[in-house]
């Protein structure tokens, strides 16, 4: 029998870095007061621990907010622009994408292509991730096009004056222009999880819906929401931004069978929050604990002792 005792960095030992993970983050804007250059993107965690209040600034009453890959991607309303920054933090281009409307709301993405709402314009204009415009007007002729959402070739969308959302396909094609009506609450932030829409009514409730339009719950959660905005759905979690009175709003945590969680899960730094999205996968960690991997072995570095038996 042979006894092998290995301490530090052993001879003959593959030393490999596992990375860990991150918690899931949250990503909101602050419309600063509507103060042009006032705006912000915060970061907090999922559990609601601040990560940083000002993640990014001196946006232009930033609205709509979507993540793909590693970057996110926020509607300015105030300067008709998309800008374009990493989930860290850094400017990739605080001017992507100058639409040319005079104030866009929404934002969604899919497969390298980003969907956003016109607002008082009625439109959804089409755009690639990289800046390139598709056709600014893929969708026209709706009404103050607020909230959208994508799942597949389907695009849902909410229409504040008329109390409707709306659904297209990524392609342009009208497929129900009033696939729910009568929300008579302002419908804003529409979120979408396998076949159940999310909707956030202004006024104060989030409404639940399927895909077909058929109604699950109207007020799925109420009373009365503190100005819900944004909408954003994780597994079984539903995370609310709500703009608040003078500002000062909070992200609420609910499930998406309408049981509250935490009404305030964030309740500090805020500054008049809009948007929302939510990053649930896993991402490495750089700064995770090393490992040794030895024979098939694996364990956390330290000291390791291995008793190889000989046959026989």
């Amino acid at each position: 029998m042979i006894r092998l005792i290995l301490c530090g960095l052993a001879a003959g030992a593959a030393l490999c870095a596992m990375p860990g993970t991150i918690r899931a983050q949250i990503f909101v804007t602050n419309a600063g007061n509507g103060t042009i250059g006032n705006g912000t993107i915060g970061e907090y965690t999922t559990s609601g621990a601040t990560v940083n209040p000002t993640l990014v600034s001196g946006l232009s009453d930033p609205f709509g907010l979507a993540v793909s890959g590693g970057n996110l991607f926020v509607v300015n309303a105030d300067t008709g622009t998309i800008g374009e920054y990493t989930t860290s933090g850094a400017t990739v281009n605080p001017a992507l994408i100058k639409t040319g409307l005079s104030h866009p709301l929404g934002i969604a993405v899919s497969e390298g292509n980003l969907f956003v709402t016109g607002g008082l314009a009625g439109t959804i204009g089409e755009y690639t991730t990289s800046g390139a415009t598709v056709n600014a007007a893929l969708v026209s002729g709706l009404s103050e096009t607020n909230g959208i959402a994508v799942s597949g070739n389907k695009l849902f969308v909410t229409n504040n004056f008329n109390g409707t959302i709306g659904e297209y396909t990524t392609s342009g094609a009208t497929v129900n222009p009033a696939l729910v009506s009568g929300l008579i609450f302002n419908p804003i932030g529409i979120a979408v999880s396998g076949d159940k829409l999310f909707v956030a009514n202004e006024a104060g409730t989030i409404g639940e819906y399927t895909t077909s339009g058929a109604t699950v719950n109207a007020a799925l959660i109420s009373p009365l929401l503190n100005g819900p905005e944004g909408i954003a759905v994780s597994g079984d979690k539903l995370f609310v931004a709500n703009i608040g009175i003078d500002n000062l709003g909070t992200i609420g945590e609910y499930t998406t069978s309408g049981a509250t969680v935490n009404a305030a899960l964030v309740s500090a730094g805020l500054n008049g929050p809009q948007g929302i999205a939510v990053v649930s996968a896993s991402v490495p960690d750089a700064s995770s604990t090393w490992t040794l991997m030895l024979l098939g072995l694996t364990a956390t570095f330290g000291c390791l002792k291995l008793v190889l038996r000989q046959p026989g």
